[in-house]
């Protein structure tokens, strides 16, 4: 098997799969306001289907072994696909029960595919590059997707206009290319090609990484709670136009991308705890003066804080803890955060469509509450480490005197 052939294969897999998330995710929130959902049953839906999401991947994660992983993957992508034609038939109808299933139908597929595509292609290589690759993959073809929905959403091609509905479809369409190079993926099936699992008794015993999956929690909670409807906020609140709010998420993604790739190496601060005041006590502090001033430039700017750096120094607070477990680990705990964040992401959304029918104020005042929480037991986690590391010199000299 060619190993690098295989690898471009799944990048390529990904990618498409990737301008399908950016297209229709995008659009998903104001699909459902299009066809009379309201607020607080829009949150409902997507936190459900997230909720659930959680407990299929961790059942997943516990029960298929990675050399069945591809196979497990090809049934949810005919599942997908099959569920986004349903979905577009379903477009401005009276079936709303249906209507609700096929949406968290989405979702939860979206993210079974989301945590599964790094797991197969360890099973293809194994690199030091391999997840910046993906990531970078992921990252820069769903801005494109994003970008595809900005330029043509509203607009008359060949007399047909682009709307929601249209943008549904030809996700699809990028989804089936997707699936199409899935099946012509050849995986190691090997039984050398295994991972070691970490049980919950393993991080539970280490006090530092059981913390940090508490702040994991809170914070995802927090920042879903503030965006958990960004494209609802910008295009209710903001008075943005669907090719506005587009254009604006896509710039400031892909500004935080360039800026997170020149923080990485140049700008990341020696000390932890300046890291962690520039990662959340900006935004916290932007929060709190939103929520004073009642003012929508202000709340506009917060927000838009919040999504760059969040963005550019997603991986420079975490990458520490995960590092803590030995290699065989890693992969296994990376999936727990992702389950961890999956179950904050539905409680925050259902807090953000509770806030957002009182007033966006309360929306970044609630998450602000959130991220005092978050804020400290991120330092309390930074002396714990510190601490350790004093421990352990001192054990060291002491068996060296000895």
């Amino acid at each position: 098997m060619n190993k690098v052939k295989e690898e471009n294969k799944m990048l390529i897999m990904l990618a498409f799969f990737s301008i399908s998330v950016g297209l229709w995710g995008n659009f998903r929130q104001l699909w459902l306001q299009d066809n009379n959902f309201a607020v607080t049953n829009i949150s409902n839906i997507l936190s459900i289907g997230t909720f659930i999401s959680c407990v299929i991947i961790a059942l997943i994660g516990k029960y298929v072994k990675l050399d069945k992983l591809k196979n497990m993957l090809v049934i949810v992508l005919i599942v997908k696909l099959i569920n986004m034609i349903w979905l577009y038939t379903l477009n401005h109808t009276m079936y709303i029960q249906l209507i609700n299933l096929s949406i968290i139908i989405d979702i939860v597929t979206e993210y079974i595919i989301i945590t599964s595509i790094y797991p197969l292609i360890t099973t293809i290589v194994k690199t030091e590059t391999i997840y910046s690759k993906r990531r970078l993959t992921e990252y820069l073809f769903r801005d494109i997707g994003i970008l595809f929905g900005g330029i043509f959403i509203g607009k008359s091609i060949g007399g047909l206009v682009v709307n929601y509905n249209i943008c549904l479809l030809i996700a699809n369409i990028f989804l089936l290319f997707s699936f199409t190079v899935l099946l012509n993926i050849k995986v190691n099936n090997s039984t050398n090609n295994k991972h070691e699992d970490i049980s919950l008794k393993n991080i539970f015993k280490d006090k530092i990484l059981n913390l940090f999956s508490l702040y994991v929690l809170i914070g995802t909670i927090a920042m879903s709670t503030a965006l958990g409807l960004k494209m609802l906020t910008l295009t209710n609140y903001f008075k943005f136009s669907d090719n506005v709010a587009t254009n604006y998420l896509l710039i400031v993604g892909l500004l935080a991308d360039i800026f997170g790739i020149i923080a990485l190496k140049y700008l990341t601060p020696k000390n932890d705890y300046i890291t962690i005041t520039i990662k959340f006590g900006i935004r916290f502090f932007a929060y709190v003066i939103a929520f004073i001033s009642n003012n929508i430039v202000i709340s506009l700017i917060a927000i838009t804080w919040s999504i760059f750096i969040s963005t550019s120094y997603e991986n420079i607070c975490d990458a520490v803890y995960i590092n803590r477990l030995e290699n065989k680990y890693q992969l296994s705990f990376s999936n727990i955060c992702h389950i961890i964040r999956f179950l904050g992401e539905a409680i925050g959304v259902y807090l953000c469509g509770l806030m957002y029918e009182i007033g966006l104020r309360y929306m970044l005042g609630l998450s602000a509450l959130l991220m005092i929480f978050q804020i400290s037991l991120a330092y309390y986690l930074i002396y714990l480490r510190k601490r350790e590391k004093i421990n352990i010199e001192v054990n060291k000299n002491e068996k060296i005197r000895n």
